[in-house]
């Protein structure tokens, strides 16, 4: 059996680990968010639903089971 002794990295305490992450975020840029519309139903189609997969929604309560 080998002997495994900590390292540094896994003595980082949480604050340590906030103020590298604080200090890194700069270097990164957040996608910008993308709003999707709402489609009509009526735009929707192709879509299949297999008969089993259907009656077991169907058989569901408003609120799931």
């Amino acid at each position: 059996m080998s002997k495994h002794t900590a390292s540094r990295e896994t003595e980082v305490s949480l604050a340590e680990l906030r103020g590298d992450c604080a200090r890194m975020a700069p270097h990164w840029a957040a996608p910008a968010r993308t709003v999707t519309a709402p489609v009509k139903p009526s735009l929707i189609h192709g879509v299949t639903v297999p008969p089993a997969s259907a009656r077991l929604i169907d058989a569901m309560s408003e609120y799931g089971d």
